[in-house]
């Protein structure tokens, strides 16, 4: 088969529920060299500061609602839903939800 689908229902949220949730959608969509996640975020919550050194993998991610703040020490960059950022694999980031909504991103990542 030359296509694969998948949904957030078909994986398990690695986050907490009252964070939002984040579904990891590589394994589900049989990929070799791309990361697919599905990210939200509620209010206020904020993601684990880190960076992809070890794994050498350039992140892009882009809001489809919400407002986002990503903090990459010492600038913070403001996405709005429609917007996207990429991201070498040594900058160190934090994603955080500032708006009153939840917030929804899809984050892609490659080489895996």
């Amino acid at each position: 088969m030359g296509y694969d689908t998948a949904a957030t229902s078909d994986v398990e949220s690695v986050i907490p529920d009252e964070a939002g949730g984040m579904w990891f959608l590589k394994d589900a969509l049989d990929t070799d060299h791309l990361g697919v996640t599905v990210l939200e975020l509620e209010a206020g919550q904020a993601g684990k500061p880190h960076d992809e050194s070890e794994t050498g993998q350039e992140e892009v991610y882009y809001v489809v609602d919400g407002t986002v703040a990503v903090d990459l020490e010492p600038e913070t960059v403001t996405l709005e839903a429609g917007e996207a950022i990429r991201l070498d694999p040594e900058e160190r980031r934090q994603l955080e939800n500032t708006g009153s909504e939840p917030a929804t991103l899809v984050l892609a990542g490659a080489p895996l």
